[in-house]
């Protein structure tokens, strides 16, 4: 039984890789969008570097989760309209392990290129050299989150007229313990080299939450839509 489960779930995985690589012109628009504003930023502040580097944390975090909340409102709908979600359903497996592998290949193809873009993007904003590896640690821990927390509204949004617009109101209150503790930790280590550690310890914690707790409630959710 366990072994069909993680075949299962190996199976929802590698679909919704396929699948969004078919739609890879959406997984690129939140890339675009991730490099647009963090560019926009320089070119507004201007070229005073320890003025872009004060806000240089800030700045790639915000950017980061408003592409995050950009890709949310796809996470299901697709799958809504062409029946896939019924069939999820009617699966003899359990739906929160199944939506736990929708989410991680979502996160695989959303947040884990985020993680890894933000140090080029983070040289034109003057960030140190020392903050580079806990940017990209800061955001590993916590663009999953944001990818578990905002799955539950996009679930309990779906159908509904203007559910991209909802899904942004609900989610993005959410997102701000994760967004300042994500930002500071990158702050911290900018100034001094060990000073990050606590915040990373809480995005870490808020992950362990989240991975227990956020696929049974989109279950939840998802059930509640199709209902």
């Amino acid at each position: 039984m366990r072994s069909s489960l993680l075949g299962a779930m190996r199976a929802v995985f590698v679909r919704e890789l396929l699948l969004f690589w078919r739609r890879r012109t959406e997984v690129a628009n939140v890339l675009v969008f991730f490099v647009i504003v963090t560019t926009l930023f320089p070119l507004a502040v201007g070229p005073e570097r320890l003025e872009l580097a004060h806000i240089a944390p800030g700045v790639l975090w915000v950017a980061a989760l408003l592409a995050t909340t950009l890709s949310l409102t796809q996470l299901f709908i697709i799958d809504y309209t062409e029946g896939s979600l019924d069939q999820l359903l009617l699966s003899p497996y359990p739906l929160t392990a199944l939506v736990f592998a929708k989410l991680a290949a979502h996160w695989v193809l959303t947040g884990l290129p985020l993680a890894l873009l933000s140090p080029l993007l983070a040289v034109q904003m003057a960030l140190p050299d020392k903050a580079m590896p806990t940017l990209v640690l800061s955001l590993l821990l916590g663009t999953p989150v944001l990818t578990l927390i905002g799955a539950i509204p996009a679930a309990l949004t779906l159908g509904v007229r203007g559910g991209g617009v909802l899904v942004s109101l609900l989610v993005l209150p959410l997102y701000t313990p994760v967004l300042i503790f994500g930002a500071e930790a990158v702050a911290a280590a900018a100034g001094q080299e060990f000073a990050a550690t606590a915040h990373l310890s809480l995005l870490a914690a808020f992950l362990v939450l989240a991975l227990a707790f956020a696929p049974l409630a989109c279950a939840s959710a998802l059930r509640v839509s199709l209902d």
